[in-house]
């Protein structure tokens, strides 16, 4: 019976695929991680600009999040459709669509950091002679550093979900296991692909969660000490 059992696990995972294609591994993880860290960065650049106009206009916080409310809401597939007669079938075009991704998340969460920066503070600063930029650098901005990260951390995950999507256009980094694998479904091969894609998918969404959150303790210890009682 466990012979049998072994046997049939091979049949549905070919371990042999994986030490055949490791060089084809590495390269779609890294092509994953390349389209993951450019999407965030770009997003994360555009979303503090568009935050600091919405601090310094308050008025503006609903159109520029209800503008990047939509481009969230817009199905991917459809956002690739719409843009490779466009760019074409490029990084360019997978990036755009991943960059639409982060902008609402991040923009919120950098928003509502600084917002939540305690006003007591803000005056003790003031009296002290901080100048505005001085103020936002040395205080604002780290105080509201947890909130920031937890939304790159959430925008992160997002991406590396969407870079799969890519897979479509010719990139997608694991996404081009899954896509693959769908193509020979009923084969050994074609399941031992789709487990490989899905997988490291899953292991890298991890990875890069817990990294930043570790990033985010080494760069606010305040936030962790506990209050007198």
């Amino acid at each position: 019976m466990i012979g049998l059992a072994q046997t049939q696990a091979q049949g549905v995972f070919r371990w042999d695929w994986i030490g055949r294609n490791i060089d084809a591994i590495w390269d779609r993880t890294v092509e994953h991680v390349v389209l993951t860290v450019v999407a965030v960065s770009v997003g994360l650049v555009i979303s503090t600009v568009l935050s600091l106009i919405i601090v310094r206009y308050r008025k503006t916080y609903t159109p520029i999040t209800w503008t990047t409310g939509i481009l969230y809401t817009i199905p991917s597939l459809a956002a690739l459709a719409f843009l490779v007669p466009i760019t074409g079938l490029s990084h360019l075009t997978a990036e755009i669509v991943l960059v639409s991704y982060t902008l609402l998340i991040l923009i919120r969460n950098i928003v509502a950091g600084i917002d939540g920066v305690p006003q007591d503070v803000l005056e003790a600063a003031r009296g002290m002679g901080y100048t505005r930029r001085r103020r936002f650098i040395e205080i604002e901005l780290p105080l509201a550093l947890p909130v920031i990260v937890a939304g790159i951390r959430i925008a992160a995950v997002t991406v590396i979900g969407l870079v799969t999507v890519t897979s479509l256009i010719g990139l997608g980094g694991y996404g081009f296991f899954i896509l693959r694998g769908l193509s020979l479904f009923y084969s050994p091969i074609g399941t031992t692909q789709i487990l490989v894609g899905t997988a490291l998918s899953v292991l890298l969404a991890v990875v890069v969660d817990v990294s930043l959150a570790l990033t985010e303790r080494a760069l606010t210890p305040w936030a962790r000490r506990k209050a007198p009682a």
